[in-house]
């Protein structure tokens, strides 16, 4: 019973998230650019890097090309214990473009080498600006990115950051990548829209945002939270700010390609916000804790909860087509099941359907195959994620934080 209440109370919420996060977007969209003030303040762009020699050019020469006033802005690569030919690569860049606009810091295996929220840190050191901008390496924004959210933040003196939206630059390469790229649209983004609507919450991505400095150095930073973005986003809501979607600020980014790759990512994900999640639950209890509580609630409902719940489903399954159990309990039942499947294609669909080119048949295909395989692979990591991280906090081990493989 317990399971069945966790499985369909989680559908349920993020179909009321889907819904609306999807009029939500349909209304945001239209609305004019936001105007840049008079008096445009300096931002550092800071992209940690580590062995990202065969994007790290694209990339630069991207964030290179805003239409943020070119005098206005800086880049800061963390060049994070690299063994490959990133600083090579960097340099070359570097003499066409002057030491102004792009800095490099090149880092060893002493101060270096532990993770993006410590590469963040070093970069912050040597940064001028009053907005700090964060791109991961494989990135390639849209000219109007920064412009976008800088323009967001400042409407605002209780917005601390503005997140913008990520779409898949290689989503045609393999059948993971068209996954990843519908995963993307509905059930990342779309959950940021409904939380926005609803209850004024977003969590920074990780990449493609803006935050004011003066917040980025109180919140300070934590070497172990390996999805550093959720204890960002967790620390500015406790400090009374907030956080806003601004769904019009694009960049395209790589995505992984092959099994093993998307594995080692959705694991470190998983494990760094199970560790931010548990570091913060006893925040539930407390006022303090008050602004992120829906948050708290969800993600340990997901990653503790529901988890449990749906190895459950699937044993009853196995076991039920194997004729050695069976189960009177509606939520069970073949019909009920039938009916959230439906509502998965649907809505999911729907939701993909916002982004031009997206509203073809072939995307309902995919979208059928991920929930019979793609929600099982995700189960797997969350389940491998959170042994992980069990193993490493009673074996007092470092969480190592692995980079993700890039593709030419």
């Amino acid at each position: 019973m317990v399971a069945i209440i966790a499985i369909w109370g989680t559908l349920i919420i993020n179909l009321i998230l889907t819904v609306a996060g999807y009029t939500w977007y349909l209304q945001e969209v239209p609305k004019p650019d936001k105007n840049l003030p008079e008096e445009i303040p300096f931002v550092t762009v800071m992209v940690p890097a580590h062995n990202e020699g065969i994007v790290i050019v694209k990339t630069v020469l991207s964030l290179l090309s805003f239409d943020y006033p070119h005098d206005r802005y800086e880049i800061i690569v963390i060049n994070d214990n690299s063994s490959d030919n990133s600083a090579e690569l960097l340099r070359g860049v570097q003499k066409d473009f002057g030491e102004e606009r792009l800095k490099v810091i090149n880092t060893d295996n002493v101060i270096g080498g532990k993770g993006k929220s410590n590469a963040l840190n070093i970069g912050l050191k040597q940064a001028k600006g009053s907005v700090i901008a964060v791109y991961d390496a494989d990135n390639t924004p849209e000219r109007s990115a920064l412009r976008l959210l800088v323009a967001e933040l400042l409407q605002s003196d209780r917005l601390a950051a503005v997140i913008g939206k990520f779409r898949t630059r290689n989503k045609e390469a393999t059948v993971l990548t068209r996954f990843i790229n519908i995963e993307t649209l509905s059930f990342q983004w779309m959950a940021q829209a409904g939380r926005q609507r609803l209850f004024k919450l977003c969590t920074i991505p990780g990449t493609n945002y803006v935050i004011r400095r003066e917040i980025l150095e109180k919140i300070g930073g934590d070497v172990k939270a390996l999805a550093e973005d959720t204890e960002i986003s967790f620390r500015v809501y406790q400090m009374g700010y907030r956080i806003k979607f601004q769904p019009r600020a694009v960049t395209w980014e790589q995505e992984p390609q092959t099994l093993d790759v998307w594995f080692h990512q959705r694991t470190r994900w998983v494990k760094g916000n199970i560790y931010v999640v548990v570091k913060n639950a006893k925040l539930l209890f407390k006022k303090a804790g008050r602004p992120i509580r829906f948050d708290l609630l969800y993600f340990l409902s997901t990653y503790f909860l529901l988890m449990s719940a749906l190895i459950l489903s699937d044993v009853v399954f196995v076991l039920s087509v194997a004729g050695l159990a069976h189960s009177d309990l509606q939520g069970f039942s073949n019909t009920l099941w039938v009916f959230g499947i439906i509502m998965f294609i649907i809505s999911t669909f729907v939701t993909v359907t916002t982004e031009k080119g997206e509203m073809r048949f072939s995307n309902v295909i995919y979208i059928i195959f991920m929930y019979l395989v793609y929600s099982q692979m995700w189960l797997a990591v969350a389940a491998y994620g959170m042994v992980g991280y069990i193993r490493e906090q009673v074996f007092h081990k470092q969480a190592k934080w692995y980079k993700t493989k890039r593709y030419k």
